[in-house]
């Protein structure tokens, strides 16, 4: 919580209360289904909550934004962001039931009114969003081409509408298809701490 504040010293106390509940029912949750790697789990407001905000640093998101998160497993980013963002609305979607029963029950336990979960795979999700985001959960010509569908073409945010992802490692050869459109944003420009220096969000208009 002292890294959350540190970097987002603007948050309200309802926030913050949200945020500092996350660890027990992360805790709780991953006793009894592997949302988060047993080894990472005391890694979780940093590995995961922080890092999950760090796409809020590239775009502070207007008020009534539309995001749909594609592979969110137990609620990444989705949950941290949705808390962040409280008048943007969040629609998380996995393939697999179990982590959406995860999200949704942490969700509803702090009080997030901004999220929906559904158990699909992005190919079948028909909806339009301002923004798709993800976090490293296929490659991104996979991404791109599963989920331009789903951007819708009226902007109100800073940038246009498109597709922000998370990512970690050598991204030369992933990026180079999109060299032209595609922005690459270190996330060590925003978070001073050794795990984010080879983390990158990419962020690409659809």
């Amino acid at each position: 919580m002292d890294k959350i504040l540190h970097y987002f010293p603007h948050l309200s106390q309802e926030q913050q209360q949200q945020y500092e509940a996350l660890r027990a029912l992360y805790t709780d949750w991953n006793e009894k289904i592997n949302v988060i790697s047993r080894k990472d789990i005391q890694n979780l407001y940093m590995h995961h909550i922080l890092h999950s905000m760090s796409i809020g640093k590239v775009l502070p998101f207007t008020m009534g934004t539309t995001l749909l998160d594609v592979g969110t497993g137990g609620g990444f980013p989705t949950i941290p962001l949705a808390i962040l963002f409280p008048e943007c609305h969040f629609t998380a979607i996995d393939s697999i039931g179990k982590k959406i029963k995860v999200l949704s029950d942490i969700a509803d336990q702090i009080g997030l009114k901004n999220v929906t979960a559904k158990h699909l795979r992005v190919q079948e999700e028909k909806g339009k969003f301002d923004f798709v985001i993800s976090r490293a959960v296929m490659p991104l010509s996979e991404l791109v081409k599963l989920s331009r569908k789903n951007v819708s073409k009226e902007h109100k945010n800073a940038l246009p509408n498109g597709l922000i992802c998370l990512k970690g490692g050598e991204l030369a050869g992933e990026l180079h298809p999109y060299r032209h459109i595609a922005t690459q944003y270190e996330l060590s420009e925003f978070f001073s701490e050794e795990f984010f220096t080879t983390k990158s969000a990419i962020y690409m208009p659809l």
